[in-house]
């Protein structure tokens, strides 16, 4: 890794995906806003947390929308750039389409940052643009008194394929296709406590397209998929749970977890964004009495370009799980299932 003169994180108060606002006050912010659902076109919006808009053009095309950015959790400016933008595309992977054009959102300390700095991180985001088969089209940018970078992201895909958060089945399966641990690995980093082989982890892990969200749209036996970013495993599992009116069982045992994570989890690395997430949602959530403190802050762990979480027939559950393995995802394990009874998510 390489790092400019001016550490990026030191400039920033958060980084990554463990910047986003809780839970809890996101559903403040958002009541009372106008309502979405008057428009018959508009086939997913805020009412259930999803990962995207999406607007049906016409019987065959729907069009999907996101954005998303945040601040440096790392200080090799090409990195962050390429996270921020893997971060942002995952979107509309996760929602079974696939981007086809991006705007770059940028808000720099000008005063604090060289030019070539700012241009790596552009460059770095335009990498990932293209290793996705897309361009980053124009954006917008500001001098703001911390980093920002993000893109929003345009995508297609048909009506039948599109995959919300809240069409899990009782009965279902749950994949989960990256290691947990990334907001673990960002906060030792931050304390310069990170092996340089897990900052490699980290950024090989964070680099990584969700793109097979959109292979597993094509298959009607995967019902819901979401990706997981800043809320954790457990706040976005809550979501598809809340979504699909179901329980999710989640055995703690057959998470995938980054190869230092339980290790720096043990060793009290966390980030503020873990507390602040289940100070927003443990009411919705059974734990087994004897889970550790550090145990708790890995399933409220904020990930950034996190893997995707999907519920899918149990038939098929070990082929799906070995399909996206067999394209690039190492990790990909079956974590748990979905069942009939309260809108909860359950450890056990």
């Amino acid at each position: 890794m390489s790092a400019p003169a001016v550490r990026l994180t030191s400039l920033a108060h958060g980084g990554g995906c463990g910047c986003k606002l809780a839970p809890s006050v996101l559903q403040q912010l958002l009541a009372n806003q106008p309502a979405a659902a008057a428009y018959a076109q508009l086939l997913v919006g805020t009412e259930t947390g999803d990962d995207a808009a999406v607007w049906q053009v016409d019987e065959r095309t729907c069009v999907i929308a996101t954005t998303d950015f945040f601040m440096p959790m790392v200080d090799d400016p090409r990195d962050f750039g390429r996270i921020a933008a893997a971060n942002a595309l995952s979107d509309v992977y996760a929602m079974g389409g696939k981007p086809i054009m991006a705007l770059a959102i940028l808000g720099m300390p000008l005063d604090k940052l060289p030019v070539e700095t700012v241009r790596a991180i552009l460059q770095g985001g335009a990498s990932i643009c293209a290793e996705a088969g897309i361009p980053v089209a124009g954006g917008h940018s500001i001098d703001a008194p911390e980093p920002i970078y993000g893109l929003a992201v345009v995508g297609l895909c048909s009506p039948e394929n599109v995959r919300r958060n809240s069409g899990a089945h009782a009965g279902d399966a749950l994949i989960l296709t990256k290691g947990i641990g990334i907001g673990i690995y960002s906060a030792a980093f931050k304390k310069g406590a990170l092996p340089d082989a897990a900052y490699d982890e980290m950024i090989a892990s964070t680099t990584l397209l969700n793109r097979v969200g959109s292979t597993l749209a094509e298959d009607g036996d995967v019902h819901a998929v979401t990706d997981v970013t800043g809320f954790g495993l457990l706040g976005h599992g809550l979501e598809m749970a809340r979504g699909s009116g179901l329980t999710l069982d989640i055995q703690y045992e057959r998470i995938p977890f980054l190869a230092e994570a339980t290790a720096l989890a043990r060793d009290g690395h966390a980030t503020g964004a873990s507390g602040r997430n289940w100070a927003s949602y443990g009411d919705g959530i059974v734990l087994p009495p004897n889970l550790t403190a550090w145990q708790h802050n890995l399933l409220t762990d904020p990930q950034t370009s996190g893997g995707l979480l999907v519920a899918c027939a149990p038939e098929r559950a070990t082929d799906i799980r070995a399909s996206i393995a067999a394209a690039g995802y190492s990790s990909a394990s079956i974590i748990g299932s979905v069942s009939a009874g309260e809108p909860v998510v359950r450890i056990s």
